[in-house]
């Protein structure tokens, strides 16, 4: 018989999915009756130390008592740690911490949980677009984003949500306050001829199947590089999309997606199952899209992200998001008959209702395309919109040449971009113990990062002079 929990220590179970269940009390309402919170995981150790880690996040001190006198702090805290935080994506939690504990509770945590008004926290939002942002002020200025005011708004909302069922208070002030207006960020969509010299070019870069695949299945990013080659079924073509890969603090996590309906399967065309069974040959990894330095993981999606940039301007395409690819493929396949319904299963919607709001544009083309076809299939007549010109002939796509990298010639080391403002310079001779030994340099542009690695090779030509030298004189051999 398993050893019983004393009191305070919480339950722990397994589940007939064979997972394990960590519970716990976290708090008690006003009638005095407990309230729970549970923890899941695949393990009983592991479990167990998720369920510690929920006991020290309550404070350790034993379930708190909710008050409506309480601050408006101690209630936003206590409301994200029982209820929101173990609901939540590492990511997301990140985010509401932000929202929490840097701008809210500094704000207006002090103000008791009763006596917070609409008028306090409209003051609070106002602020905050006045001079809230708290990272790169220099770059976009003291205010916050219209995007983050409204998050921190809905994270507000939602505790004061609670408290009005919990009977904390009457009504949630954060309603009807005004905020910033939601401005959708422009969607952007590559033309086919930006298509055609963009994977010319992603060949050369040698991320061709990468990004073909997402042209052509319109997965997220984090889906698309969580790849397994157990995902895809050779024969049919089925392809099974049950994860996806973010980072974390520089370090990468692979989880369940958000939705159920991110969880789907879809059929790949014959010729990129394929492309896909010879690219596989090349592949020592059992990720589709392997890191090139740590091939036991996935790829990084910031690498991803930045190569994205590069090729995009090399193939002289505008500049695009990787979630605009997606857009990308969703808009073509509406272009092109494919009926909303489906498209919805294959991207990951939750509800058709959704695909419509996002590409209504597109859909409106499609119904006036219909309107124009039963007016002339019924009446007879052509009809012919104000300012259009006859279809001209297609225009043959211009011979486009990829960007190739010019070759270094050797003993000039190599240069590589890190990011939008450093650069690397390495320089690996050959050293007198027979071994490479490399020296790395860092810059902020080409041409410093050029000038710095040829002072480094001269330096490191006059040591290894200076060594050869020494040992033909019989000293011994130093680094």
């Amino acid at each position: 018989m398993a050893k019983k929990r004393k009191k305070g220590e919480g339950t722990l179970r397994q589940r007939k999915d064979g997972r394990w269940e960590g519970r716990v009390v976290i708090g008690y309402d006003d009638g005095g009756n407990p309230k729970t919170k549970n923890v899941l995981a695949k393990t009983k150790k592991e479990c167990a130390e998720k369920l510690e880690q929920l006991k020290a996040a309550q404070g350790g001190s034993g379930p708190m008592k909710v008050r409506s006198e309480m601050r408006f702090g101690d209630w936003l805290d206590f409301w994200y740690q029982s209820y929101s935080k173990p609901a939540l994506r590492h990511t997301t939690q990140l985010s509401y911490e932000n929202w929490i504990y840097l701008h809210a509770i500094p704000g207006v945590g002090d103000i008791l949980l009763n006596k917070l008004s609409q008028s306090d926290l409209q003051q609070f939002f106002t602020e905050l677009k006045k001079g809230g942002r708290i990272n790169n002020v220099e770059r976009h200025g003291a205010g916050m984003a219209d995007r983050s005011v409204r998050s921190c708004h809905a994270v507000c909302q939602m505790a004061l949500d609670r408290a009005v069922k919990e009977g904390l208070i009457r009504t949630n002030p954060a309603i009807g306050c005004k905020l910033p207006p939601l401005r959708e960020k422009e969607m952007k969509i590559l033309t086919k001829e930006e298509i055609r010299r963009f994977l010319i070019q992603a060949k050369v870069e040698g991320m061709y199947e990468l990004f073909l695949l997402e042209l052509t299945t319109g997965m997220r990013r984090g889906e698309l590089l969580a790849l397994q080659w157990t995902d895809l079924d050779f024969k049919t073509g089925r392809l099974r999309i049950s994860r996806q890969v973010y980072s974390v603090n520089g370090r990468l996590e692979v989880n369940e997606p958000k939705t159920k309906a991110a969880v789907r399967t879809i059929i790949l065309p014959p010729a990129m199952v394929e492309l896909l069974a010879e690219y596989k040959a090349q592949v020592f990894s059992e990720w589709m899209f392997p890191s090139r330095i740590k091939p036991e993981q996935p790829v990084d999606p910031g690498y991803v992200r930045k190569r994205l940039q590069v090729i995009l301007e090399r193939a002289g395409c505008k500049r695009v998001r990787f979630h605009d690819l997606r857009h990308t493929f969703a808009t073509m396949s509406l272009e092109n008959g494919m009926d909303v319904k489906t498209l919805s299963t294959i991207i990951g919607h939750v509800s058709s209702a959704t695909t419509l709001n996002i590409y209504t544009h597109v859909t409106g083309e499609m119904q006036r395309n219909a309107a124009r076809n039963i007016d002339q299939g019924i009446a007879g007549v052509e009809v012919q919109e104000q300012g259009e010109v006859e279809q001209e002939e297609a225009v043959p796509p211009v011979e486009f040449t990829p960007y190739r990298p010019p070759h270094r010639r050797p003993g000039t080391g190599c240069i590589s971009q890190i990011n939008d403002h450093l650069w690397e310079g390495r320089y690996s001779p050959k050293w007198i113990d027979g071994k490479k030994h490399a020296r790395n340099i860092y810059a902020h542009t080409r041409e410093e990062c050029e000038e710095k690695l040829a002072a480094l090779i001269v330096q490191m030509k006059r040591e290894l002079a200076e060594l050869k030298a020494a040992q033909e004189a019989g000293a011994p051999f130093r680094h």
